[in-house]
C-alpha cells in the first residue's frame, strides 16, 4: 500500500493498493472518513492508477465537497425524503406529517422530532421491504436494527440479523429497497460472489442503476445534522 497526492489546492491523500482479485482500477471514497483508495490488479504499473485519479479529480473534489459541507436541518430548511426534497415547516398538530413538498414539524424540538419521524419511517419501510425479500428468498432473518452508520448502508449478522442505516430513507425508494435485497440475499450467501449477486437479481431484479446512485450520492445522506 503506498500514499500519494493528487496535486492542486488543496492537494488530495491518495492511497494506492494493489489486490489480487482486483480486475480493474477502482476508485473509493470513504464516507467515514474521507479517504481516498485506488484499487488496481497485480501487475499494472502503479502510473496507471494514479492517471486514473487525474481523470477523475472533478468528481473526487465535489465529493469531498459534498462530505464536509454539513446542514444543520431546522424550521426552513430543505431536506429529501424517500428521494423527494421537502421544506420543513412549522405544523400545528402534535406530530410530524408530510403533506405535498412539505413536511410539517411541530417547533419545540424540531431537529429532533424530524429525525425520529425519519428514522421511524426508516424501520417502517425497510421491514416491509426485507419481508417482501425474505419470502422471495423463503428464508426468514431474525430482527431488524436501525443505525447511523457511516461505512455502510447495511448488514446481516451469522444469525440472521439485518441491520440498516436509516438515512437510506432520504435516497429514492428504489436505492432502498436494492439495500434490502442486498442484506436479505446475504442470509444465503455470506460473501460477494457471483452467486451473491446472481441472487441479489433473482430476488430484486437489476440494481446497476440503484448501486450506482449510492456509490456517486450516497455519501451526501450524510451531511444532514439534527442537532439544533
Amino acid at each position: 500500500m503506498a500514499d500519494h497526492h493528487l496535486p492542486g489546492h488543496p492537494p488530495v491523500p491518495l492511497t494506492v493498493r494493489r489486490s489480487a482479485r482486483a480486475r480493474r482500477i477502482s476508485l473509493r471514497i470513504s464516507q467515514l472518513d474521507g479517504r481516498v483508495t485506488l484499487t488496481m490488479p497485480n501487475g499494472v504499473p502503479e502510473r496507471h492508477a494514479l492517471e486514473f485519479a487525474a481523470e477523475k479529480e472533478d468528481w473526487i473534489r465535489s465529493h469531498l465537497e459534498a462530505r464536509q459541507s454539513n446542514e444543520s436541518v431546522n424550521i426552513g430548511s430543505t431536506i429529501p425524503v424517500e428521494g423527494v426534497e421537502l421544506r420543513v415547516e412549522v405544523g400545528t398538530g402534535r406530530n410530524v406529517a408530510v403533506k405535498a413538498d412539505v413536511v410539517l414539524v411541530p417547533v419545540k424540538s424540531a431537529p429532533r422530532r424530524l429525525e425520529r419521524f425519519l428514522k421511524e419511517l426508516a424501520r417502517d419501510r425497510l421491514a416491509d421491504a426485507s419481508d417482501f425479500y425474505s419470502a422471495r428468498l423463503g428464508r426468514s432473518y431474525s430482527r431488524i436494527s436501525i443505525r447511523d452508520t457511516r461505512s455502510r448502508w447495511g448488514s446481516c449478522s451469522a444469525q440472521g440479523g439485518l441491520m440498516y442505516s436509516w438515512r437510506l430513507i432520504l435516497a429514492p425508494p428504489p436505492v432502498l429497497r436494492y439495500v434490502a435485497a442486498h442484506e436479505v440475499a446475504h442470509l444465503n450467501e455470506m460473501n460477494h460472489s457471483q452467486a451473491f449477486w446472481d441472487l441479489v437479481e433473482d430476488i430484486h431484479g437489476p440494481y446497476f442503476q440503484q448501486r450506482q446512485w449510492l456509490r456517486d450520492e450516497g455519501a451526501s445522506l450524510h451531511r444532514y445534522r439534527f442537532d439544533g
